[in-house]
């Protein structure tokens, strides 16, 4: 069976920030760039069966980036809608919910266009993502890369492994990094993670 590879996308203003980005379609930062391209040696002489990518410029760019040509977007790997937590950092929420987290609190609705997800749902898109990929990593013709977002990968990386979409608080995920998931004897592993080649 092949490798999943999960690529998180460069640096944004608002991660460099720790703002929640959603669905806001911020560009990549220089740092982010440069992150992005310092990805294009690992893939040079690999040669993925398919690549995909959050709709989002940030992942998108990532790819172009990284030399990784090709790619399908796929709604389904949009990041967490923060929905009224979205542009908002840990630290200014927990003024008012001293013990926030993601994880286990979930954000409050937002406006039309961020009426907000819990981990269930979240846990659902990457499931039908998991799902659309499966059958390319079982013919074993080459790998699978996505490249998408912080939260999100956490999520599919936790519903890989056969975990609560909530136990994507485990995996915590730098940007610009190459993360693998992959099989030893017929059970689901990880092979590395937050590589920065």
């Amino acid at each position: 069976m092949s490798d999943l590879l999960l690529v998180r996308h460069g640096e944004t203003a608002w991660s460099a920030d720790g703002r929640h980005t959603g669905r806001t379609d911020v560009p990549l930062t220089a740092r982010g760039v440069e992150e992005a391209i310092s990805l294009a040696p690992f893939f040079r002489d690999r040669h993925p069966a398919l690549v995909l990518t959050s709709p989002l410029r940030r992942a998108v760019a990532t790819a172009e980036l990284a030399g990784l040509t090709g790619g399908l977007t796929d709604p389904d790997l949009y990041e967490w809608d923060y929905g009224g937590y979205e542009g908002v950092t840990t630290k200014e929420i927990r003024r008012t919910v001293p013990d926030w987290s993601l994880w286990t609190h979930g954000v409050p609705p937002g406006d039309a266009a961020h009426p907000g997800e819990n981990a269930a749902e979240v846990g659902a898109r990457a499931d039908r993502a998991l799902a659309r990929v499966a059958p390319v990593l079982r013919a074993d013709r080459g790998n699978v890369v996505i490249v998408a977002h912080g939260h999100l990968l956490r999520v599919l990386t936790a519903r890989y492994l056969g975990l609560e979409p909530a136990e994507g608080r485990l995996f915590l995920l730098r940007t610009g990094t190459v993360s693998v998931l992959s099989t030893e004897h017929g059970l689901p592993v990880i092979a590395g993670w937050n590589t920065r080649p």
